[in-house]
């Protein structure tokens, strides 16, 4: 057990946000082994991909709903954890134009590794752009935005998020959706060989925001002072908002209202795109998550080598693993969603079980191999 502050220096490890990270990685591996293995799984996400009146079994949707959480919060935390990056390469005497460089070469190769996991995902010739390529994108786009003022990241972000569905529908409007640009940055489309299901501009705002909240711990020291109280507040305020659209039940909802006043119609909400209330119910769940861990490491030691620490400070060497293993596991035993939830599961607990050992080698690699390849992963 190492006792350590929430905040041991202005550049240092949050072992709050690391916690984090680790479970919704945890949750992550749910919703991809369910995807391999369940029969059941849900995939209604998106107003082109639910038909109203179609039966939403309550036990399918919460487990897939339970990790909706996953990549917003991974784009805000990605936001932060780049704040505190640049913030370290400028203690380095590091150049705008290095630090410029390292995180195009890093938003490259987030995104190029879409290439492996579609290898294992889709059928020969085809592509899925998803959250890989929603993080790297989006880093490409924060080269120029992280020369914003922090205050004008966090309301360029935050227009962003309120205003997304109705730039959607402008450019929907003039024609952009036969472009290709345009279906990358906003929409989202299926074309011939290219499935795009997280385009750029909505992960991006998330992560802007999540960069400004970075900024604003790095450069105001009080803005640590009662950040569990602060968290709490902005998590209920984002749920207010959450609470406010799905009740009007128009704009915020991308083309995905409530049909009913049940609790799984207020909560089946878009996420390809994603709307406003989905946006707003994930990062106000997320913020209340947050606040009461930041509150845990106040009173409890945390250990170094704990299981989701560990894959907290690991996202990307598990995510590149897990999703192979789950998917070659479904086929080599010829279940391939053919099992119940049970599976489900079982499959996240054994592949977050067998992967622990290899992210606790990664992590004391990357520690000794920052200069390298590792740095980038």
């Amino acid at each position: 057990m190492t006792a350590a502050p929430a905040a041991p220096s202005p550049t240092g490890r949050l072992a709050p946000l690391d916690w984090m990270r680790g479970l919704v990685m945890i949750l992550m591996a749910i919703d991809h082994s369910s995807d391999a293995f369940n029969a059941g799984h849900l995939f209604t996400d998106a107003a082109f991909l639910y038909h109203p009146g179609a039966p939403l079994p309550v036990a399918q949707f919460l487990t897939r709903w339970i990790t909706h959480l996953c990549a917003p919060t991974f784009l805000f935390l990605a936001g932060i954890g780049l704040a505190f990056t640049v913030a370290k390469q400028r203690e380095r005497g590091a150049s705008a134009g290095a630090i410029d460089r390292y995180i195009l070469v890093r938003g490259v190769i987030i995104a190029a590794f879409e290439l492996w996991i579609s290898f294992f995902v889709m059928p020969k010739g085809m592509i899925l752009f998803q959250v890989l390529y929603g993080i790297g994108s989006s880093y490409l786009l924060m080269i120029p935005l992280r020369r914003l003022p922090d205050r004008a990241a966090i309301v360029v972000a935050l227009g962003l998020i309120v205003g997304g569905e109705a730039l959607t529908g402008l450019a929907r409007q003039a024609g952009a959706a036969l472009h290709l640009p345009f279906a990358l940055l906003l929409f989202g489309d299926r074309l011939p060989h290219l499935i795009i299901a997280y385009p750029t501009i909505p992960w991006l705002a998330i992560m802007l925001l999540g960069w400004g909240w970075g900024r604003r711990l790095l450069t105001r020291p009080t803005a640590r002072e009662g950040l569990g109280g602060k968290l709490a507040l902005a998590g209920l305020v984002a749920l207010l908002i959450f609470a406010a659209v799905r009740g009007v039940n128009g704009y915020g909802n991308m083309g995905l209202p409530r049909y009913g006043s049940s609790v799984v119609q207020w909560l089946h909400v878009s996420k390809y795109p994603p709307g406003l209330s989905y946006i707003s119910l994930e990062l106000g769940i997320a913020a209340l998550c947050l606040s009461a861990l930041f509150a845990f490491a106040r009173t409890h030691a945390f250990r170094s080598n704990g299981l989701v620490l560990t894959l907290g400070q690991t996202p990307m060497f598990f995510y590149l693993l897990h999703f192979p293993l789950l998917i070659l596991s479904a086929r080599v035993l010829g279940v391939s969603g053919r099992l119940g939830l049970g599976a489900a599961y079982l499959g996240a607990a054994v592949v977050v079980a067998a992967l622990y050992p290899a992210c606790r080698w990664y992590r004391g690699y990357k520690a000794t191999h920052r200069a390298g390849w590792a740095g980038y992963i």
